[in-house]
């Protein structure tokens, strides 16, 4: 069985987001295989949803792109289970506490399980609600991740001390989104979570240039990033693949080493 976990196991984690069915799954499909090639150590599979909340307007275009070209959870399932058949890195879902009751707790999980897809992030749940949808993850071997925000103050150690697989630690406030720079004091954050818990933590939202992935893969265990690649995609189309294989490389590059 793969776990999160096994991202961090040699050296710092780089971690792509993707929008599945954006601009369809066939492309999704070698997209993901490209990313795994290029060094991916986790990958992160965006569930599209109508009102994607902590999304800025790249990944909302993008959840609009797939959901008009017809992308189904059901259809992200059987796609997964194809590159599941040559990709066996660490994958994870991230979509929204509606799309997962409307498909039902229960069997979105167990699909999940099945498939090896042992990591699921929900940013529109706060941790105090997080149980619902926790115990039944753990049933099904799911490490459901929970995120650090700038906000989070006196709750980061409560967080932290409960996470699985890896802690999140959002950089900015506000949604995702590609930033010139990044101020928040990350350092701080990360001394926090590593105070309260053995877990890794990687940082994300913000993170485009292969200069801010080392910096923040210098800083914590790994980095996250959507919006960069996300505006690739938009950009290229269906000839997208090599476009995102060549930016997953360099940024796996830039953290080689640490």
């Amino acid at each position: 069985m793969i776990k999160v976990k096994e991202a961090f196991q040699n050296g710092k984690a780089f971690i792509p987001f993707i929008t599945c069915g954006d601009p369809s799954l066939d492309v999704t499909k070698e997209i993901i295989r490209a990313m795994d090639e290029a060094g991916a150590d986790l990958i992160e599979l965006g569930m599209p949803f109508s009102d994607p909340i902590a999304e800025g307007p790249v990944i909302q275009e993008a959840d609009l792109r797939s959901l008009n070209a017809g992308t189904t959870t059901d259809k992200i399932f059987d796609m997964v289970a194809e590159v599941r058949k040559t990709v066996r890195k660490p994958m994870l879902f991230m979509t929204y506490a509606n799309v997962v009751f409307h498909y039902g707790i229960e069997r979105f999980c167990a699909r999940a399980e099945e498939l090896e897809v042992n990591g699921l992030i929900l940013p529109d749940v706060p941790f105090e609600e997080k149980e619902e949808f926790a115990s039944i993850c753990r049933k099904h071997n799911i490490d459901m991740i929970s995120l650090i925000a700038p906000t989070s103050h006196d709750r980061i150690t409560t967080i932290a001390k409960n996470a699985e697989g890896f802690v999140y630690i959002v950089s900015s406030m506000g949604v995702t989104g590609v930033r010139k720079e990044i101020t928040t004091d990350i350092p701080a954050m990360v001394d926090l979570v590593r105070k309260a818990t053995d877990v890794p933590c990687a940082v994300g939202f913000g993170i485009s240039t292969p200069e801010q992935c080392r910096k923040m893969a210098e800083i914590s265990d790994g980095a996250i990033v959507g919006s960069a690649i996300i505006k690739i995609v938009a950009q290229y189309g269906k000839d997208a693949v090599p476009y995102v294989r060549d930016y997953v490389k360099a940024m796996k590059d830039a953290i080689r080493g640490l």
